[in-house]
């Protein structure tokens, strides 16, 4: 995972894309809250989000 986030790092910097890590951290986000949430008393509320 930590080989991952590098080469991610380094294509990033190489090729002056910082553009990508916002998308790529709110993802991250969505997708850790939507995991979370997948068996709680809160799912209802999240999935009006989307």
């Amino acid at each position: 995972m930590i080989d991952l986030i590098k080469d991610l790092w380094l294509f990033m910097a190489e090729r002056k894309k910082f553009w990508m890590l916002p998308i790529i951290l709110v993802l991250l986000v969505l997708g850790g809250l939507i995991v979370l949430a997948q068996g709680s008393a809160i799912a209802p509320f999240i999935y009006t989000l989307f």
